[in-house]
């Protein structure tokens, strides 16, 4: 992998992470993960916005040693056993206090790294050799108020950190679960379209119609709950209008779920 020299710019990165099997499986997404990671430099640190950090309030992970989260129910122990031992960064997240500004964000260490975070870093960076820092989603924010704080995060680009959502473009676990019970994969009409629709906005960088396309009926069907949509904002907000956008791993999981990634820059 090559290395963040000073004065170049990271890309901005938005990932589907999609099960958290995908931490210990061998499958098409951890292979397409790894492939991902070389096309990557080496980051001062990264700063994720996960899914699973969704509650009332922007907050930012300020653990010197943040724990891994295992977020989740049912799984096997060998999922629960894995640890990702990145360092945090106090630094990193008093920085992004900064960028937001105090009245919108503050610093908090009762979280760390959930498996928005971990499953996927665990492939992109196997080493946990670079800091993490997580930021929270404020629940109660609109949209395009997402967007607005993803752009105030853009500057860190330009200082070495690799700003990471992790989601999935299309969301409805319900659909998901029948689904896999059934072994339908072909995907249905909405999520098509809704990814399809997404994936041509990100192109043009239409962060007006990403603000607007979860009203749509495709949208609500793609996001019964919009925790999933939201860090794609983040990243969209944080990437230049003239930032090449490219995606690297494409496709349905389950049947509905999308496993589109991103990478502007």
């Amino acid at each position: 992998m090559t290395t963040s020299s000073s004065g170049s710019r990271l890309p901005v990165l938005f990932i589907g992470h999609g099960s958290p099997m995908n931490a210990i499986e061998d499958n098409t997404w951890t292979r397409s993960f790894k492939s991902l990671a070389g096309q990557l430099p080496k980051p001062k640190a990264v700063l994720a916005i996960s899914a699973h950090w969704f509650l009332p309030g922007t907050f930012v992970t300020g653990n010197e040693r943040p724990p891994t989260i295992h977020d989740f129910g049912g799984f096997p122990r060998a999922l629960y056993e894995m640890q990702y031992p990145a360092a945090g960064s106090v630094e990193l997240a008093r920085r992004v206090v900064e960028l937001l500004g105090p009245s919108r964000a503050s610093i908090q260490n009762d979280w760390g790294l959930d498996h928005g975070s971990w499953t996927v870093l665990h492939h992109l960076r196997p080493a946990a050799d670079v800091p993490v820092v997580q930021l929270s989603i404020d629940a109660r924010l609109a949209p395009s108020e997402h967007l607005a704080l993803g752009r105030a995060l853009a500057g860190l680009r330009d200082e070495g950190i690799l700003v990471m959502g992790s989601g999935n473009v299309t969301h409805n676990l319900r659909h998901a679960f029948r689904s896999m019970q059934s072994g339908e994969s072909t995907p249905p009409k909405w999520a098509t379209s809704f990814d399809e629709d997404v994936a041509r906005a990100l192109e043009q960088h239409d962060g007006a119609f990403l603000s607007r396309v979860i009203e749509t009926e495709a949208g609500r069907m793609s996001h019964p709950s919009i925790d999933h949509f939201l860090p794609l904002l983040y990243a969209a907000g944080a990437a230049s209008d003239r930032d090449p956008v490219r995606f690297p791993i494409t496709g349905f999981d389950l049947g509905s779920l999308s496993m589109r990634s991103v990478l502007f820059g």
